[in-house]
């Protein structure tokens, strides 16, 4: 009690003072959460296509240099008669599809939704993907043998070119071709600001049609189970796909073989690189907030030298002294820490709401951001408490 009214004497003082420890835990807190709603929300898509599931593609899905761009650029494409080879040659693959990709714009009568991603898949991309169909229904083998002219859309499509209308049976014209549309996808929600229901899926025999064959494509495989199928699976895909391209014996594949954890704990560990980075950079802040408890706290020594005499004549011993200052400062930091908290959490939030970046409020970041706050407080204010607790109480009793 005596530490809180303390600080309440001193509002400006006691807010300036607390302004080191609140930025640093504001910082940890902030970048934890978004971290922490980043990694689930990676982890939580990837976990979507199952865990059984990996693709051959050209190119990584990361990418983290120019010349490693540069370099996978030049490996031939992965085309649809190569697709056409695992899926016949491949003893342990349960499922097996193929995607292609562009943006285009997609055409209603008179209105149009651009920056639209238009996707070619195989029959079995509607489970590969777990593409959950809320109305109508998913592509099938007669759909990709016929390069039918059906669709599959996201609900922006629904939203911004049939408001108020069934859009099944509905035409549109994909790359100024025409299609039905016989499905439509559950909402998928935002990635980092970027929604995911702006799409249409076509079969991808008459997605190349409009759009070329001697484009690169991606292969999606389903092992059945994780562990040790995933891996015999991969390894008979890896053979495979090895030998359509000729790979030599001892040289590098030409292409990716990725599976989620793969891209999962490479993104887990690009997120805690940049959570460290951030950490060094909050505890930097929780020092200097520190120096200026500390030398708050000597100033408060300085000011309450009688009120410490008047205390030690009264029968207070060093210890209590010591322990009196002690709590003050671990007090002052601790709401420093609380208000730290509350400001961490605001700004994620923020954040959040502001480009969608998801985040997730981790509590054992609350308690670690009060715990150091609280330390903080303890470690800084040890030097004001002994040297308050050393006060000759005669010495103490004469200060003016």
């Amino acid at each position: 009690m005596i530490a809180l009214q303390s600080l309440w004497a001193n509002k400006l003082r006691t807010l300036l003072t607390l302004l080191g420890v609140v930025i640093g835990v504001a910082s940890v807190i902030a970048v934890v959460t978004l971290i922490n709603g980043a990694n689930t929300f990676v982890t939580t898509k990837f976990a979507s296509y199952g865990a059984d599931v990996f693709t051959v593609s050209k190119m990584p899905a990361l990418i983290t240099s120019s010349e490693d761009y540069q370099r996978y650029q030049k490996r031939k494409d992965i085309l649809y008669p190569d697709y056409l080879y695992v899926a016949n040659n491949c003893k342990r693959c349960v499922g097996i599809g193929a995607q292609q990709a562009t943006v285009g714009t997609v055409v209603r009568g008179t209105q149009s939704v651009t920056d639209t991603t238009i996707r070619g898949y195989t029959w079995q991309m509607n489970s590969l993907q777990n593409l959950n169909i809320a109305q109508g229904r998913g592509l099938t083998q007669v759909d990709e043998e016929h390069a039918s002219h059906v669709a599959i859309i996201g609900t922006d499509i629904q939203d911004h070119l049939f408001p108020g209308v069934d859009p099944l049976g509905q035409e549109i014209r994909v790359g100024g071709e025409p299609y039905t549309i016989i499905g439509i996808c559950e909402k998928q929600g935002s990635t980092f600001g970027a929604s995911q229901d702006n799409f249409v899926a076509v079969p991808l025999t008459a997605y190349q049609r409009s759009y070329g064959t001697a484009k690169t494509l991606t292969i999606y495989v389903k092992a059945g189970s994780a562990g040790p199928r995933l891996e015999e699976a991969a390894d008979e895909v890896r053979v495979l796909v090895r030998s359509r391209r000729h790979d030599a014996p001892g040289a590098p594949d030409s292409f990716e073989l990725d599976t989620n954890n793969t891209l999962v704990g490479f993104f887990s560990t690009v997120t805690a690189s940049f959570g460290a980075v951030a950490g060094a950079i909050a505890l930097i802040s929780l020092v200097v907030g520190g120096i200026v408890i500390m030398n708050i706290m000597l100033v408060s020594v300085t000011e309450r030298t009688r009120e410490i005499g008047i205390r030690k004549a009264l029968g207070a011993r060093p210890r209590d002294i010591l322990l009196q200052f002690l709590i003050e400062s671990a007090t002052m930091a601790l709401v420093g820490g609380a208000i730290g908290v509350m400001g961490g959490m605001a700004v994620a939030e923020a954040v959040t709401l502001l480009i969608g970046f998801p985040s997730s409020v981790a509590l054992w970041s609350v308690l670690v951001g009060l715990l150091m706050a609280t330390a903080t407080g303890i470690f800084f204010g040890v030097y004001p408490a002994s040297k308050a607790a050393r006060l000759d109480p005669i010495v103490a009793l004469r200060a003016d």
